[in-house]
């Protein structure tokens, strides 16, 4: 007999263990159930390599009330400072925490350590968790989406809640599409030491070959990312360390110090992707299975968290709504004007600062010294950086 739920999620990451968690947080008498396919062990041993996420200031005052993000873990570290300029160009600007009364522009957090702790919040709680487990058929009633796992259980849900990553297998089964527009470039990304540590201080740095990003995180290293066409990538993944340290080096310069030490490397293609709705019957999609954005800006996971508090929200507003028409509709409706701005924004940087009209560059250098010239001007940019956005939501 299938077991009854109000809500399913599909998914345990970062996205869907934070779904799963806000919602019964803000929802206490709601049923909830995750299915998640990775086995997720209790043992972690700390890496030279984690890979790591930019949190918005927003995001982690948000995730504070749930009390799932702590400020002072080993695996997290604060941005207080970002510069951002364009190589070769006069042109950049500072902004920093103090200008806007914040104790932070954000935090970079380590993904492992972190999702480890959102998962045992998960194995805590009262949420019903299925794990390994993945859905392999999905059948559409009247009141609610009937799913078979690959376990052989069967659970009910009045509302299903897709957040199982950018390849999404749950949304293939309910045939919404992911349409991807990929870029010319890919991206590189490593875990970097620098000799005299990053003080808190995160770049932003655009050259002729492509933007460049470095996030403050524990023991002295940067957070890496690195784009730059995709027939580069090959070559620079084949260098030695030494080699791989003096090209990042030629390419940065000495803003953020010297790089001493680099992590395993890892490159993967770049797209700018959205799936063709965010709804379906009884159904929302959230996270990276709802959108994917250049990783330049660090704004990936702060959307899906959008995502998050919008449904949480709304849920907590309408509990008797509850998966239907009415409620999936409002959800698509409250959430497709943030996304479709931050997506746009993204994009447009990227493109923008690609370009080697000199024309554009002049105009770039111009923009970027106004707002390091007249402090006003950057609001925009630091309210962007820190997720406080405005949109058609109860945030």
């Amino acid at each position: 007999m299938a077991k009854q739920f109000d809500v399913v999620v599909i998914g345990g990451g970062l996205v869907g263990a934070s779904c799963a968690l806000s919602i019964a947080k803000i929802n206490p008498s709601i049923n909830i159930a995750v299915v998640e396919a990775s086995q997720v062990t209790d043992e972690y041993h700390p890496s030279f390599d984690d890979r790591s996420i930019a949190l918005a200031q927003q995001s982690v005052e948000y995730l504070q009330t749930l009390n799932l993000f702590d400020q002072n873990a080993p695996y997290t570290s604060a941005i207080k400072k970002v510069s951002v300029s364009d190589r070769g160009h006069f042109g950049k600007t500072h902004i920093q925490s103090t200008e806007f009364a914040k104790p932070s522009l954000g935090y970079v957090v380590e993904v492992n350590p972190f999702g480890r702790a959102l998962h045992q919040r998960l194995v805590q709680s009262s949420i019903r968790l299925f794990c390994p487990d993945s859905v392999i058929e999905i059948k559409q009633t009247l009141h609610s989406n009937a799913l078979t796992l690959q376990s052989g259980e069967q659970l009910n849900a009045k509302l299903l809640i897709v957040a199982d990553g950018a390849q999404s297998p749950t949304r293939q089964l309910l045939g919404l599409n992911f349409n991807t527009q990929p870029y010319e470039q890919g991206a590189i990304i490593a875990n970097i030491e620098v000799a005299e540590g990053h003080n808190n201080h995160a770049f932003e740095r655009f050259t002729q070959h492509g933007p460049m990003a470095l996030l403050p995180m524990s023991n002295n290293r940067y957070s890496l990312v690195w784009c730059m066409e995709k027939e580069q990538i090959n070559s620079y993944m084949d260098l030695n360390e030494i080699e791989f340290l003096s090209a990042l080096q030629s390419a940065f310069g000495y803003r953020a110090g010297q790089f001493v030490k680099v992590g395993m490397r890892a490159s993967y293609p770049l797209v700018y992707g959205q799936a063709e709705s965010l709804i379906a019957h009884r159904t929302v999609v959230i996270g990276n299975a709802a959108h994917a954005i250049h990783p330049i800006a660090g704004q990936g996971f702060n959307l899906g968290l959008r995502d998050v508090q919008v449904l949480s929200d709304l849920i907590a507003n309408s509990p008797n709504e509850l998966g239907s028409y009415a409620f999936t509709r409002e959800y698509g409706q409250l959430r497709s004007q943030d996304i479709k701005t931050v997506m746009t924004l993204t994009d447009a940087l990227v493109r923008l600062f690609s370009n080697s009209s000199r024309v554009l560059a002049l105009g770039r250098s111009i923009g970027l010294f106004s707002m390091d010239l007249f402090p006003a001007l950057k609001a925009p940019l630091a309210k962007q950086l820190m997720g406080q956005v405005k949109q058609g939501s109860r945030l």
